[in-house]
């Protein structure tokens, strides 16, 4: 049976004879159903519209999305570090490359924070939660917990990255903005509800620890490539004076 996956959020769901009755992503305040309601696809089906394309985003750090872009047309990035490699966020289309790729590293298991379980649309022997503030992946790349739009929400630190000053990748936990100096926190990005004050200064909080130079958002050129910690505590004030 296929598993279907949401032409609005890019989700795949559990194998079903039928698409499923809802997506229960796109059904939350912070997305939205399509506008032409409810809609489906497969792997499959993707395949034959879209391909995988690979862009080097900074020395040992892959960009891998989607063209045409889909969904909400995030990239994910393949990280090579010295202490190990790691698969960061996730797009709803792989190709053979892609499956290659990963099986040369010896297979991807999926980190998740506990507190986003209830999340999980196709749950997966490789699934594994974690709990607490930080997970160490490896020597030098150490997920945090920053909260935000999701409980679970997380950014990964790369230690050794940009020149070894550090780097972070943030999804959109930050959200780089575009003139690519800031960031932004948001509850609801497509609806424009904001995050109220305490998850902003969490976020800031869980990342005054580590230091970094760089940050590598979500999609295809949304990085900040210096000066990236600063403009968290400029971003993190401006965003405060304006909410208060």
């Amino acid at each position: 049976m296929p598993h279907y996956v949401c032409s609005t959020c890019g989700t795949q769901f559990a194998e079903s004879a039928a698409p499923p009755a809802g997506c229960a992503i796109c059904e939350d305040d912070r997305q939205f159903v399509g506008w032409e309601g409810q809609a489906w696809t497969t792997l499959d089906g993707l395949r034959t519209t879209h391909r995988v394309a690979w862009k080097r985003e900074a020395p040992g750090l892959e960009g891998i999305g989607i063209e045409p872009a889909f969904a909400i047309g995030q990239r994910a990035l393949l990280l090579r570090a010295a202490g190990g490699t790691v698969l960061w966020d996730c797009i709803p289309l792989v190709d053979e490359p892609v499956v290659e790729a990963v099986r040369a590293l010896g297979g991807v298991p999926v980190h998740l924070h506990a507190a986003d379980q209830r999340w999980i649309m196709h749950p997966d022997p490789a699934i594994r939660l974690w709990q607490g503030e930080t997970l160490e992946l490896a020597r030098g790349v150490t997920l945090v917990r920053c909260g935000g739009h999701f409980d679970g929400a997380t950014v990964l630190h790369w230690a050794d990255g940009s020149g070894g000053r550090g780097s972070l990748l943030t999804s959109d936990v930050l959200q780089v903005t575009q003139d690519r100096r800031h960031v932004s926190f948001m509850y609801s990005y497509p609806n424009y509800i904001p995050l109220g004050p305490e998850g902003v200064r969490r976020i800031v909080a869980a990342l005054e620890p580590y230091r970094y130079d760089q940050i590598f958002g979500a999609w295809w050129g949304r990085n900040l490539l210096g000066g990236a910690r600063e403009a968290v505590a400029r971003s993190a004030a401006r965003y405060l004076a304006r909410i208060s």
